[in-house]
């Protein structure tokens, strides 16, 4: 799956709703088993409720009804978390992205954290997926923890961006038959996959859909080498696009596919004409760009 960017107008900054079904569209041509929306690399944080209810709609109006709609809430109670929750499913959620509310994650034991998630897994009309983002939530979650987790009904995965392949074998583990792990770092793909990954949400997909879907569709065949291969041609633009950069950088990179990227919203900011040379270069090593 991927966790599709936001476009927004460039004079006003609104959403801009045709570049959104545009690209959707786009990337609904490949092979993927869904789209995330709302997450980090879509700058979820900085949209209002509103926003998202509206991108939603529109969103469920192009992607094919076979696959998946996640979309991300934040807040930063239980309380907001669980409105939020009821609005996107009503607007149209397949399921929910939830991470821990980070302005005072460091204050809270794994017994809190626990509390927060079944909350909002027994209030929300679909299912949840654990979003591990200790690089902006700051918490780190435990196994145990998610063991404990993954048998809540309501539960149906984990997506670790922590980029800790240790921790996210063991998270697999933790999961067993109750829910899917899920890995959020593009370069580990294929590593996590071998270590019993269902699939990944991952940015790369967004700038590389075709190589990521046959990443999936090798490995699952038995044919790793191949998938092996892919992986390696693509991984620099993970680890030099999307994790050095992020949101904006993404957007950039998009823009030399054909994409409307558009600029991030306030107060991110653009990248500059030699972070852009840079960001082409690695899309032609890795065979993205002509």
């Amino acid at each position: 799956m991927i966790p599709v960017t936001t476009p927004f107008d460039v004079v006003t900054g609104d959403i801009a709703p045709v570049s959104w079904r545009g690209n959707l569209r786009r990337w609904m041509e490949h092979p993927l088993a869904g789209a995330v929306l709302f997450g980090s690399t879509g700058e979820g944080v900085l949209l209002d409720e509103d926003e998202k209810v509206r991108l939603l709609g529109f969103a469920r109006d192009v992607v094919p009804p076979d696959r998946l709609l996640i979309a991300g809430t934040d807040g930063e109670s239980t309380r907001a978390i669980i409105r939020q929750a009821k609005r996107l499913a009503e607007a149209g959620a397949d399921a929910l992205l939830v991470h821990v509310p980070p302005y005072f994650s460091g204050a809270l034991a794994p017994a809190a954290i626990r509390d927060y998630y079944l909350a909002v897994a027994d209030a929300a009309p679909v299912p949840i997926v654990l979003y591990h983002i200790p690089k902006y939530s700051k918490a780190v979650f435990e196994p145990g923890l998610v063991a404990e987790l993954a048998r809540h009904p309501h539960i149906a995965g984990i997506k670790d961006s922590s980029g800790d392949m240790k921790r996210f074998a063991e998270y697999v583990d933790a999961c067993g038959e109750n829910c899917s792990p899920l890995v959020g770092n593009g370069a580990q793909f294929y590593t996590a996959l071998e270590l019993g990954a269902a699939g990944g949400i991952i940015a790369l997909g967004l700038l590389a859909p075709a190589e990521c879907a046959a990443i999936y569709r090798h490995y699952t065949a038995g044919e790793s080498r191949r998938a092996g291969e892919i992986q390696e041609r693509i991984a620099a633009v993970h680890k030099e696009i999307v994790a050095q950069y992020g949101a904006p950088g993404v957007k950039a990179a998009l823009e030399l596919l054909g994409y409307d990227g558009g600029p991030p919203r306030p107060p991110l900011v653009g990248l500059g004409e030699k972070q852009r040379r840079e960001l082409a270069r690695v899309m032609q090593e890795a065979r993205l760009l002509g």
